[in-house]
């Protein structure tokens, strides 16, 4: 029977994952130019949303307790529909328009990838407190970017990235299994998710730009492309307009989808920040679109009690099926830790132990972590009264920050050594293209 080991710092890194931290460290990126309106819990946030249909709109519902008094979208017709639900809020085709109005507390940002870095940051040097989707930001450059700002914002704003699940109470009960030593000292975690990459090449064929949409403010910051139905319109996507994502020039594809949700758990129970070096194999590199499967490995050097760590990310039909001896076909998402003296399989809803004859009759440890009173109400609570954020910026950007070098190491096809201080990969040019990437005239970070 593998017995629980009592960390000395068990309580104090239950109480940062319960969000009782302070904003401290690292460089930051301006301050904030206006502080936010000082409101007491019983009163309404004024809300502006940036992006309102698909992932918008299910955003848009989870904070209907508060005023809406501004919308916006490059969709006239989607923009139309949702006014005619909100008549009293303003609206907007260009998200950097509606930021200058100045009644506006707090923004939902659920546009698509490649502008959430760029709405987040200027929100926050506004003073607005700031929901965001995820990933926080579509290269490496943006995600510390974003961090840094929220940094300098000194506790001023409550923010939030839109990773749901960490929130629920299984993930809380993954972390303090972990962090109490339930598998004994953990050297590996595997990840993965059973979503398949595009393959492919950019759409072809020309197409009239519909007249209700504003194509020029949807490509923002990312390189110009001709209006192709196909990107945000394409009837073979089963979620809308997430087409878009397979694409480098507006998202990161499945790592840096789904990675935001998975990666997060084995982040927060093992306390990881920057890693030492990143690799990563796939399907050929198409410098349009994305892997059709990716294997990617990350180093974690050691902290505190916590060992150094590798982990490893997979998807489409890769798994880790000979770290278990057992079939993961039924686990289509999952995360495995291996620890010194067992091993912890989870996904969103469950988790186990294993091998399972050596935890008959396991007591799982007093609960450490309180029941978030939801992902959405702990932003607004947040806005409010400055109560803590697990998903802030500050653990956020480190996490997204991760995934994205496992791309970078995937495009350059060799292994990455990471001088996170200098945002570099050491001895590898090639890479700093894929770190940070150039914006189309007119738009900056």
């Amino acid at each position: 029977m593998v017995q629980l080991v009592a960390r000395r710092d068990f309580l104090k890194k239950t109480a940062v994952a319960a969000g009782l931290l302070s904003l401290s460290g690292g460089s930051t990126v301006g301050e904030t130019t206006t502080k936010p309106r000082r409101i007491s819990p019983n009163e309404k946030l004024n809300l502006g949303i940036i992006g309102v249909g698909n992932r918008g709109e299910a955003n848009t519902n989870q904070v209907l307790s508060e005023n809406i008094v501004a919308l916006c979208d490059i969709d006239a017709q989607i923009l139309g529909k949702a006014s005619e639900k909100y008549p009293q809020a303003k609206t907007y085709k260009d998200w950097r328009e509606l930021l200058d109005q100045n009644d506006i507390d707090a923004v939902v940002i659920s546009a698509a990838d490649h502008v959430h870095a760029l709405a987040s940051v200027k929100a926050m040097r506004l003073g607005k407190h700031v929901y965001c989707e995820k990933p926080l930001g579509h290269s490496v450059y943006e995600a510390r970017v974003v961090r840094e700002t929220y940094l300098g914002c000194k506790g001023k704003v409550a923010t939030q990235m839109g990773t749901q699940i960490h929130s629920t109470e299984n993930y809380r009960r993954v972390v303090e299994l972990v962090r109490c030593g339930a598998i004994g000292p953990v050297r590996e975690a595997h990840v993965w998710c059973g979503r398949k990459g595009p393959g492919g090449d950019l759409p072809e064929g020309s197409h009239p730009v519909p007249e209700h949409l504003s194509w020029d403010l949807w490509l923002g910051p990312a390189p110009y492309r001709p209006y192709h139905p196909h990107y945000i319109h394409a009837p073979d996507s089963a979620k809308g307009n997430l087409t878009w994502n397979r694409y480098w020039d507006f998202g990161n594809g499945t790592l840096g989808d789904m990675g935001s949700h998975l990666i997060d758990l084995p982040f927060w129970a093992l306390d990881l920040r920057h890693p030492t070096t990143v690799e990563a194999t796939g399907s050929p590199v198409n410098p349009h679109t994305n892997p059709m499967w990716l294997i990617a490995t990350w180093e974690h050097p050691a902290r505190g009690d916590m060992p150094p760590v590798k982990l490893t990310w997979y998807d489409a039909d890769k798994r880790p099926e000979s770290l278990l001896g057992i079939d993961l076909t039924q686990w289509n998402i999952g995360v495995l830790f291996i620890g010194d003296e067992g091993r912890l399989l989870a996904d969103y809803g469950k988790h186990i132990l294993l091998p399972n004859k050596d935890y008959r009759g396991f007591k799982p440890p007093t609960m450490q972590i309180p029941p978030s009173p939801g992902h959405y109400e702990e932003w607004l609570l947040g806005c409010k009264t400055g109560s803590p954020t697990l998903c802030n910026f500050d653990y956020s950007g480190l996490l997204i920050e991760n995934n994205l070098l496992g791309n970078v190491a995937y495009r350059v096809g060799r292994k990455i050594e990471w001088d996170a201080a200098n945002l570099k990969a050491v001895g590898c040019p090639e890479a700093d293209k894929f770190i940070r990437r150039e914006y189309r005239a007119g738009w900056t970070l």
